[in-house]
């Protein structure tokens, strides 16, 4: 038993071009995300590496504060966009992961792991 031969359907083009498009928009989404991530973790490896060298120092505690809360408000940022994605079917669950780790590192920095003077 041989099945009849279809003939080309009229969006054929169309579907193509999905099959394009759904490979496209979530490799742009990737790509957002992680530029958005190696900046928030390039600053809190800054607020990590900042060490006073004495009690006169509070410049260096201050670089760091601020390396920190900036890496914390990216972080946030970066999560509102993988929230977004994720909704879309864009990306993965796996991808609120990365932002909530950076999150409780800059977090740890400004509360429990603060230079002190």
């Amino acid at each position: 038993m041989t099945s009849p031969v279809r003939p080309p359907t009229p969006y054929a083009d169309v579907q193509a071009d999905r099959t394009s498009r759904g490979r496209i928009v979530p490799a742009i989404c990737a790509l957002l995300l992680t530029s958005g991530h190696l900046v928030a973790a390039y600053f809190t490896l800054l607020a990590y590496m900042a060490d006073p060298a004495g009690p006169w120092d509070s410049e260096t505690v201050a670089h760091s504060d601020f390396a920190a809360g900036f890496a914390l408000a990216l972080t946030a940022v970066t999560a509102g966009l993988s929230w977004v994605f994720v909704k879309a079917g864009w990306v993965r669950r796996w991808w609120y992961a990365i932002p909530a780790g950076l999150a409780v590192a800059a977090v740890l920095r400004l509360t429990l792991l603060a230079p002190e003077l």
